[in-house]
């Protein structure tokens, strides 16, 4: 049994195998809890899915392979306004959130030959200026898109609780989406060649990897992932704005989750979403003058004292843990 169990654990899909049975209790559990929340809490949750979606888009690219498309911010901007325009047209929410994402990928697998031979900062800036570019675009097509007036989306059926058991929903099947394609990342045989990449871009190239097409998937992968995002956010808030969906803030909030959960894992940005938004709210609500100040320095002391994250700190101390607890046991 001993030497089952040992193979068992030195089986390559022993990880894969593991995650995907936590992610599956995970799911059941945010499946289950909508009865027992009121209606501030399950927005608050569907807050921290909306942006642990949002920060494993980020993860994609910037955890596993490397680069750090600080401009993702442009996929969520259009997914928000391909979906809003679909649902305006009178197509169903799964319609219009593929309308919404489709070019979003697509844009993505255009611009990804040419942006993604820059490297480091270079990248990141590059990423900043066509969040601008598309951001102008919205702001501008003002007999298209509504421009800075903003657009309103046609109301659901219903009363605002089910609105809001329809949001959670829905942000529950894309959570469930971005932990498929962090396993993916993680375990993949694609997943190895954008974490060569990560770790030394000339070197994997020298092996066989095709550095270009794999950055390439990896952000198209991330597009598709971020413009869902938008696209739920629109159907859930009801009106968008290019200030509103292309703000960059979105974009750093991810950043920062991401790699307080730890870069180039699975759940590491559902950790970071949840220390930033619980973070957040109680300084919203018990220090409204400096939650700003708080929220801050809250950031700079958890990445100077978790610099791997919060995941790698958890994975480096388990079996000092684990074997204090065989001992006292």
């Amino acid at each position: 049994m001993a030497a089952l169990l040992a193979r068992w654990r030195s089986s390559p899909w022993a990880g894969s195998l593991r995650t995907a049975a936590l992610s599956c209790a995970l799911l059941a559990i945010l499946v289950v809890l909508p009865p027992f929340l009121s209606l501030y809490w399950l927005r608050l949750l569907t807050s921290v899915l909306m942006l642990a979606v949002i920060a494993q888009g980020m993860n994609a690219m910037a955890g596993f392979v490397g680069y750090p498309a600080f401009g993702n911010v442009v996929f969520f901007g259009m997914g928000a306004y391909g979906a809003a325009l679909a649902m305006t047209a009178g197509f169903g929410v799964a319609p219009a959130l593929l309308i919404g994402a489709v070019p979003a990928a697509v844009l993505a697998l255009a611009v990804g030959p040419l942006l993604l031979r820059l490297r480091g900062h270079y990248f990141a800036i590059a990423t900043l200026g066509l969040n601008e570019v598309v951001s102008a675009l919205a702001a501008n097509l003002s007999g298209f898109t509504g421009g800075a007036a903003g657009l309103s989306l046609p109301l659901g059926a219903g009363t605002a609780s089910d609105a809001a058991y329809r949001a959670y929903s829905g942000f529950v099947a894309l959570f469930a989406a971005s932990l498929a394609l962090g396993i993916f990342l993680r375990d993949s045989r694609f997943g190895y060649g954008c974490r060569a990449i990560r770790a030394n871009e000339e070197a994997a190239e020298a092996t066989g990897v095709a550095t270009l097409r794999v950055k390439s998937i990896a952000w198209m992968l991330s597009a598709l992932l971020t413009a869902a995002a938008g696209g739920l956010y629109a159907r859930w808030v009801g009106f968008i704005e290019p200030s509103q969906v292309f703000d960059m803030s979105i974009s750093v909030k991810a950043f920062v989750m991401f790699l307080l959960g730890g870069a180039g894992t699975v759940f590491g940005p559902l950790i970071g979403s949840l220390l930033i938004e619980s973070a957040t709210t109680l300084a919203w609500s018990h220090l409204l003058k400096f939650h700003l100040l708080i929220l801050g320095v809250t950031i700079m002391l958890v990445v100077l004292m978790l610099p791997d994250g919060a995941q790698g700190f958890v994975a480096r101390h388990w079996p000092a843990v684990r074997a204090w607890l065989r001992h006292r046991s």
